[in-house]
Order: C-alpha cells, then structure tokens, then sequence
C-alpha cells in the first residue's frame, strides 16, 4: 500500500509540475487573447469614428474668422445611418453649435491618442458610447470640435467574434493536457508493475529484480538496488557462515569444560581436584577470550567506516600501553617483549578503542605462537606511517598468508592455543580506518611480521 501510495505520489507530482504551467499559459493566452481582440476591434472602429469626424471637417468653411458648416442633409444620413448602433455628432465652434446635438462628453476614460484625433469611453442618452473627437484650428482663427459618439453593440460583437478565434488554440490546449495524463500514467507505470513484483514477493527473498521490463532511465536503479541486495545476501550468507562456525567453535570448550566438571566430581583426593580445577581455568579463560574475539567481530561494521568518530591520538604511546598489557603474559614463557619506534610522539586520526583492540589480538597471536624463549618485536615506523609486530614463531607459509585472514582459520605450522580470530579482527579495524594489514616474514629470517599500513 505504501508503495502504491509513494508512486501516485510521484504521479501526482508529474502532472502538477506539468499541468499547472500549461494552464498557467491557458489562463495567459486567454487573458491576452481577449484583450488583444478588444483592443484591435477599438483601434478599427476608432479610426473610421475619427475618419468621419475629419471628413464632417472636410466641409467647414471661414469666413471673416467665422466658422460655418454646410451639410447636405443626404450626407448627415449618411453619417448617420448604422443598422446597428445609434450614432450621434456635433460640430461647436466654441460654444456655438453648428451642427448635431448638444450634449455629447467632450473626454471621457480609457482614452487612446491617434494621430489625427482621439477617442475615450463616455455615456451619452443613458448608454455608454465610443466618442472620437478632432480639434480643427483655421488659419484664420478659432477652434472647430467635432464630436462622433456611436454605441458599443458592434464593438461587442466584433470583440466575441474575434475571441471565437481563441478556441481551436483552448482545444488544443486541452488536448495537450490529455496527452500529457496519459503519457504521465503509461511512464509511472513500470514503477507501478516493479511495486506490484515486490508485494507480491516474499519479505525473505533478496533475488535481483528482472530488468527485461524496466524503462532505460531506471536501469541504473534497478542496477543499484541489485547490487544492495547482491551485497545483503553476501552479508547475510558470511553471518549465517560465522554463526555456524563460531558454534562449532564453542562446542569445543563448552564439552572440555563439562567434561572437567565430571572429573572434579570424580576426584578422589586434593590433588587431582586443583589439576582439573587448573585445566577449567585455562579452558575458562580461552572461551572467555574466544567469547570475547566473537563479540568484537560482531561489533565492526565494514559498511560504517563514514559513520566512524575518529580522534587525535598519539600512536606510540597507545602502541606503548597495549604492549605493555602483554608483558606477564610474555614473562610467563620468558619471551623478550620490545617496543621500538621511529618517534618519540606520532598524532594520527583513529579510533583508539577499536584500534587498541586490533593491536591487543595481533600481540597475543604473536606471543601464543612464539615459542618459549622467543622474541616479539613491537615497531613504530613513520613515512609511511605503519606498526609492525614481529616475533621468532613458526611463521606462515607464502601460500597461506591469505587463508588466514579468514575467520577460524590457522596456519598449519601454527601451534598454541589460537582461535584463528585475531588475523580476521585486525583487517577488519584496519580496514575501517583505510588500513591494510599485510603478512610477511621477521626481519631476522624467521617467524612472523604482521604490518598495519595506514594512508599517508
């Protein structure tokens, strides 16, 4: 339903965004039209008002500064005859009439200056009218007015007339609009068909949509969020992998721990009860190191390296704290532990918690795997900025570097009590700080050297 909803949403959208300028033009052109269309049908029927007036003008004659005018009554007729609108002039020479009726305005509104007269809106016998005036000076003196009026009836018709225009443009508006919600729907379509696949599927299945059917603009989605899903299976797969190998993984010491249980229980003396309660502990203390190695592979996040707050710290002395974690344990197999670096201080942008445990794992490995005696060597190098731990162990064939990055996976030389986390844990912090970890050998031909490259 929500995703029904999300796609009219988006349908929605399209047609407003479309259909709201085209009727923005619509109402525009209508506007424009109809103004248009008045204001050509006032300009037409003006000039011939004034076209009159100037030929009523044409017959004015001065004598001694006097004006007269001699109008054949078949010409006054003529002037007015219209089978339409009612028709009115005057001709004053001052206030004096001398021909037409009184009364006609002499300005009025919307006024238009032509270049041989004007003409303005004004009322006259109660209706309103069109009056084109034209000032006529003589030679000899005086100012002659003539006044035309004539009602609006053919000015209206013209105007709806020419406005009828208007339509087959409103149609194919219209039309466009039409075009438009229909192309609108057939696009908004395939996301609707992609929708209704997706509904139907399971909320368990992660199979990649088929693109047969999708639109080319939305290939490069449809690619996207199957590259999603391709990395959420991947994921998936890698945790219900670790879940079952970390189960068998605990079995192991789960069963030794029951099974010292019942030899405790079955302890005849002191002594045979502080030797099974000795080997608890140290099965104790492995699954708790286990446990935890579990736990910490659970918390990195390969995905959240953007999300990660990183600080300002000082690499040798956080290198120089965590060796220093190690040292009881060193002493006890009487192991020379050493720390050696390039500077004495190196500021560096990371996230110490997660970073001192990578170290702790690398430490531990290296002292688990040197045998009694040996030798770890714990080095902070500079240009390029790097920690290098080495120790005098069995080391690791070439052909098995990469194998043993994976999860509970132990080289075959390896000895001790390892989980075969502690390689895993380091690559995946590492890897959260744009790190890499890179197995090699010991710089005195022997053993193991285990290096966190950090980018410059």
């Amino acid at each position: 339903m929500q995703r029904r909803l999300r796609a009219n949403w988006l349908k929605r959208d399209l047609l407003l965004r479309l259909l709201l300028p085209l009727l923005a033009i619509v109402l525009a052109t209508a506007a424009l039209g109809t103004y248009t269309a008045h204001r050509l049908s006032d300009r037409v029927f003006d000039r011939w008002l004034i076209d009159a007036a100037r030929s009523v003008g044409a017959l004015l004659q001065f004598e001694d500064g006097r004006a007269s005018l001699d109008l054949p009554p078949a010409a006054e007729t003529v002037l007015l005859f219209d089978d339409t609108d009612q028709t009115y002039f005057s001709v004053m020479a001052g206030a004096r009439l001398l021909a037409g009726r009184r009364g006609i305005p002499e300005q009025g509104s919307d006024e238009t200056q032509y270049r041989r007269g004007r003409a303005f809106d004004a009322h006259f016998d109660g209706q309103p009218v069109r009056v084109a005036r034209v000032d006529l000076d003589s030679s000899a003196g005086g100012r002659v007015t003539i006044l035309i009026a004539e009602t609006l009836v053919k000015r209206q018709r013209s105007t709806r007339e020419l406005t009828l225009v208007l339509w087959p443009m409103g149609a194919l508006l219209m039309a466009a609009a039409a075009a438009i919600v229909l192309a609108v729907r057939r696009t908004v379509r395939p996301l609707e068909v992609i929708a209704a696949r997706w509904n139907e599927r399971s909320h368990a299945s992660l199979q990649p949509i088929g693109d047969g059917d999708v639109p080319r603009e939305l290939l490069p989605f449809a690619t996207a969020l199957n590259d999603l899903l391709d990395r959420i299976r991947s994921m998936l797969a890698r945790e219900r992998q670790f879940a079952a190998t970390a189960a068998h993984q605990l079995r192991t010491p789960l069963a030794g721990l029951q099974l010292g249980l019942a030899r405790a229980a079955d302890a005849n003396d002191l002594a045979a009860t502080r030797s099974v309660i000795s080997e608890l502990s140290d099965t104790t203390q492995r699954t708790a190191r286990l446990i935890q190695q579990l736990l910490t592979l659970g918390g990195i996040d390969p995905e959240a390296r953007g999300d990660m707050h990183l600080r300002c710290c000082d690499l040798v002395a956080l290198t120089r704290d965590v060796g220093a974690t190690h040292a009881d344990h060193a002493i006890a197999k009487a192991i020379d532990l050493e720390l050696a670096s390039a500077a004495q201080s190196l500021q560096i942008l990371i996230q110490p918690e997660l970073l001192a445990e990578a170290l702790n794992n690398l430490i531990d490995n290296a002292i688990c795997y040197t045998p009694r005696g040996g030798r770890v060597l714990i080095e902070v190098l500079t240009e390029p900025t790097m920690i290098r731990i080495s120790d005098s162990g069995p080391g690791v064939p070439q052909n098995e570097r990469e194998a043993v990055f994976e999860r509970f996976v132990r080289g075959r030389l390896a000895t001790g009590d390892g989980t075969g986390l502690g390689l895993a844990i380091a690559r995946d912090i590492a890897a959260l700080h744009g790190a890499t970890v890179v197995l090699g050998d010991a710089a005195w031909g022997g053993g193991t050297s285990v290096t966190i490259a950090f980018a410059n």
